[in-house]
């Protein structure tokens, strides 16, 4: 597939030799972290006219590049299909050219429901998918559309898709059908309060070293002056714990995708832009640390005794990092916190821990 037909190229802009802007290319580069800028909102009641994304590559391309190695490609401007599937069948070509070649695709815009593309696509290349979404929302509705109310349900129902955990937070309670959430907590899949994210991220920290995928939901940050998201909240992460929840995404061992969805790009708010900048420049940050880790790790191992079961934990000895069990393949291990470590010597063991 010729993507020139598909995809708007970026303008250049004029970048001093210290900012990021200086050293993004226009071509995917094997290993290279890929932005493409989606403009179809049409699964969030929105429309797929070409939008100007401008505002936020001008604010993103000034920022520093620090000592980042990774490649950073802007890939450009997607241009909307004729329908919602035409755009969701043209952005998967698009990222499956990214998989062929190792490079990590980052999709900046357009509806949440795009989730659903890029969980599929990566399906095709890798099995039992690691997935975790940041959303104030739970939607599991059904219907043959795909929109920000039933992607999640067709991720989740599908006998094609080989997920092997899924991990939803930030959601709240009084924006939730209790259904949404009992099931799935039913299904024993991992769910997290906002209240729960707010101040650090050290308690959903294990969610993310994993994981394979992640989409963050717009709509589960806060919004200030003139709306952030497609459906603003006056609750949400706020401005600094979404740069250090981005940054945290970056240090996943696995990370292959991340969307950015239901971003309001028909603001005029400059702030607006800019914190979507920072949040990209966060992900790059996290992607460039995990990178630079040393490949071979070692850990020490220690038990517990609760009642008369005994429970194994074990610490990366560089990260600092935990897990649970005691396998000598550490992806067999969950990953835990500190926290759940010390609660366990007092006698506590998180459930989740023992699924």
């Amino acid at each position: 597939m010729d993507f020139e037909d598909f995809i708007i190229s970026p303008r250049n802009f004029k970048a001093e030799s210290w900012q990021i802007g200086s050293k993004i290319t226009k071509d995917i580069k094997e290993d290279s972290i890929v932005l493409l800028f989606v403009s179809d909102y049409r699964g969030a009641g929105g429309d797929a006219e070409v939008q100007d994304f401008t505002a936020v590559r001008k604010e993103f391309y000034k920022l520093s590049q620090l000592d980042f190695e990774i490649p950073v490609v802007d890939l450009g401007d997607l241009v909307s299909g004729k329908s919602v599937q035409d755009s969701h069948y043209i952005l998967q070509e698009v990222l499956s050219a990214c998989h062929y070649k190792r490079a990590l695709p980052v999709i900046i815009g357009g509806s949440n429901d795009f989730a659903f593309s890029l969980f599929s696509t990566l399906n095709f290349h890798k099995k039992n998918i690691n997935y975790t979404q940041i959303s104030n929302i739970i939607s599991l509705q059904q219907g043959e559309a795909i929109n920000e109310h039933t992607f999640l349900g067709k991720i989740l129902g599908s006998k094609n898709f080989s997920i092997k955990n899924y991990h939803h937070l930030g959601y709240q309670k009084h924006l939730n059908e209790a259904d949404s959430i009992k099931l799935i907590k039913e299904v024993e899949f991992d769910i997290i309060r906002l209240a729960e994210m707010m101040n650090s991220t050290e308690k959903t920290e294990p969610f993310f070293r994993k994981t394979d995928l992640v989409t963050l939901n717009c709509d589960a940050i806060e919004s200030f002056s003139e709306p952030f998201s497609m459906n603003p909240q006056v609750n949400g992460l706020n401005r600094r714990e979404i740069c250090a929840y981005m940054k945290e995404i970056g240090l996943s061992e696995n990370l292959k995708s991340v969307g950015i969805f239901n971003y309001n790009i028909y603001s005029e708010n400059q702030l607006n832009h800019q914190l979507l900048a920072q949040m990209i420049w966060y992900l790059i940050e996290g992607i460039n640390i995990q990178r630079s880790h040393p490949r071979e790790r070692h850990y020490e191992l220690f038990y517990v005794l609760i009642d008369e079961d005994q429970y194994a934990f074990k610490r990366d000895t560089f990260s600092n990092l935990w897990y649970f069990g005691d396998d000598d393949n550490i992806e067999n291990c969950i990953p835990c916190s500190r926290k759940d470590f010390e609660e366990a010597k007092r006698g506590t063991l998180n459930p989740r821990l023992t699924f």
